[in-house]
């Protein structure tokens, strides 16, 4: 299996931009609707104001063009042979977005863009015939990487999904979730705008984005006035008021006593996941009745997770493979081979 991250960050442009990068990952520029639009890494590098949307649903343009974008991905790999796809939503919102989602999906068979940025000779078409698609729970696709994938986890677990815009979590047994025992809150930008707004307090951060600023606390540090700010004190401060304020109270006031007699595992999964500080955490609240587990990439495990289901369903050899998570910081594609 391939997986390939984007940044889920875009931005309207209509200027010419040529050989620009190497890889064609990095120069993602889709025509849409009329309107060409920088995407993920070329956003980043070219655009700016880049920005991203949180909790989209398939009636927003940013949906509709990293949707575009992880197809476009795909294509070079999937070539001719028919797809089988999958891709999801929180909990939360998978009721009301999977139904406009599959109709989106079913509708697309090519992808208009722009091959200048990476050396090519100008405005193209990538194809993609879609056979069959999947809409499932985000948490879900989590769950059958972690059964499926590298993992190899058996019996009942905890899952928490700490994105970007949204925190999932819930018990599953051998035969799904509980759903009693499911529920959402904020994501880790709760923590972002925390640090924002104290570091705004005494420098002026000269309009960046959310998620210039989620890359410069990831990173540990952020160039203000020709100065390099160390981050990494406020980094932990602002996790930890975010584990206290939203993510124990909120799993105290949904598991109890005898959620925790089924169960001696939980994975974390999820942007989320990455940030030691916030692990750490969960180790000192649990420690002594539940195993953490964590992936090797938690980031990927939702698109992973996808991939594998949608092989499950695929109907025939020659069928490939996708699983594509867009999610509020990073659009992740995973491909069989």
């Amino acid at each position: 299996m391939k997986t390939f991250i984007i940044p889920s960050v875009l931005e309207g442009y209509n200027s010419t931009l040529i050989n620009v990068t190497t890889e064609k990952i990095n120069g993602i520029k889709i025509h849409h609707e009329g309107e060409n639009y920088v995407i993920g890494n070329l956003a980043l590098l070219e655009g700016k104001s880049p920005h991203k949307g949180i909790n989209s649903s398939p009636d927003d343009l940013d949906y509709n063009l990293l949707l575009k974008s992880g197809l476009f991905i795909a294509s070079d790999y999937v070539g001719q042979n028919p797809v089988s796809i999958t891709t999801g939503f929180p909990h939360a919102t998978f009721n009301l977005n999977k139904e406009a989602a599959s109709e989106l999906i079913s509708n697309i068979d090519t992808i208009q863009y722009d091959s200048m940025p990476f050396g090519g000779s100008g405005m193209s078409e990538a194809s993609v015939n879609i056979e069959r698609i999947s809409i499932i729970p985000e948490l879900f696709g989590s769950i059958v990487a972690a059964r499926e994938g590298e993992m190899q986890i058996r019996g009942s677990m905890f899952v928490v999904s700490i994105g970007y815009g949204t925190l999932e979590f819930g018990l599953c047994t051998e035969n799904g979730f509980v759903q009693r025992t499911l529920n959402s809150g904020s994501g880790l930008r709760y923590a972002i705008d925390s640090a924002m707004k104290e570091l705004s307090n005494s420098h002026y951060l000269s309009l960046r984005t959310e998620h210039q600023f989620d890359n410069a606390l990831k990173n540990g540090h952020i160039t203000v006035n020709r100065q390099r700010i160390d981050l990494t004190d406020l980094r932990k401060k602002v996790l930890n008021q975010y584990y206290a304020n939203v993510i124990s109270p909120l799993i105290k006031n949904t598991w109890n006593d005898d959620d925790f007699n089924k169960a001696s595992t939980m994975v974390l999964v999820g942007g989320g996941a990455s940030y030691p500080e916030l692990v750490d955490c969960f180790y000192d609240e649990f420690k002594g009745f539940l195993n953490i587990e964590i992936p090797d990439d938690p980031l990927t495990m939702a698109s992973k997770g996808y991939c594998l289901h949608s092989a499950k369903k695929s109907n025939s050899t020659d069928t490939k493979s996708i699983g594509l998570d867009i999610g509020n910081a990073h659009t992740c594609v995973s491909i069989s081979e």
